[in-house]
């Protein structure tokens, strides 16, 4: 069993290809390739924290997607009858993570790490994948290769000492997704 966090899938969103420069021809494509790489990569018995902004079909894609999802709900996400967080507080290997849809959400006070989406790959430099100076990831799915991304990974950059971190550039991202 493995923990996984994500955010942005946007399913049945045609402007977010445009809005977001997605590699998709159409709606169809992308809900194909973004579903195909979560179930790709998450089995039936995994853990996914889902930082917001599935769909606003969000009951109709659910039973499409391997894992058991905890929600943070996003802007564009419409429950019914699936429970959901607004933040989340979750701690892995020893570290707390709060987990929120939008980076202006994280508290002022807040001293670990804080795991978000909602900005995109609009925001590159200002929010990048991984911010070690602020404890900070954007785990949109664009800045991750519209794939989740395991807890386990974040812990090896987390860990890795900061002298020896090359800069992150987003070919040199992917090595550490497993």
């Amino acid at each position: 069993m493995k923990t996984f966090v994500t955010a942005d899938l946007h399913l049945d969103h045609k402007n977010i290809i445009k809005y977001c420069n997605r590699p998709f021809t159409d709606i169809n494509k992308m809900n194909r390739i973004l579903v195909n790489n979560w179930n790709n990569i998450i089995s039936p018995k995994d853990t996914v924290y889902f930082l917001g902004d599935l769909s606003f079909h969000t009951e109709y894609w659910i039973p499409k997607l391997n894992g058991d999802i905890i929600f943070i709900k996003g802007n564009h996400d419409r429950f019914h009858d699936t429970k959901y967080y607004n933040n989340y507080v979750l701690k892995y290997g020893g570290i707390y993570f709060y987990l929120t849809h939008r980076p202006e959400h994280i508290p002022q006070d807040w001293n670990g790490w804080a795991i978000y989406g909602h900005v995109h790959n609009n925001y590159p430099k200002e929010c990048p994948f991984f911010e070690r100076k602020n404890k900070r990831l954007n785990v949109s799915t664009e800045m991750t290769n519209y794939k989740p991304v395991n807890m386990d990974s974040i812990m090896e950059l987390i860990n890795k000492r900061e002298e020896k971190l090359d800069p992150i550039k987003p070919k040199k991202w992917w090595q550490f997704w497993k």
